[in-house]
């Protein structure tokens, strides 16, 4: 059982590294988008950052994610 808790703890520290990294990128390409005059193209990238950087506390609780409805 400690092995499977062990392997939990890597993937989640995995997760969240791989997760900033994608926010630092967006933010360093939101960056260049500004330094090129693209300001719609710099916002994409940071609400990308900002996604990035909020993903991990937002499905940290899968049980508080609203239930889909069907119309069936």
């Amino acid at each position: 059982m400690s092995n499977m808790m062990r392997d939990s703890q890597i993937m989640a520290q995995t997760k969240d590294e791989n997760l900033g990294y994608m926010s630092d990128m967006a933010l360093e390409l939101a960056q260049m988008a500004d330094d090129s005059g693209l300001a719609t193209l710099a916002y994409l990238f940071r609400m990308a950052a900002l996604e990035a950087s909020t993903a991990n506390s937002v499905l940290a609780e899968p049980d508080d994610l609203p239930q889909q409805m069907t119309s069936h």
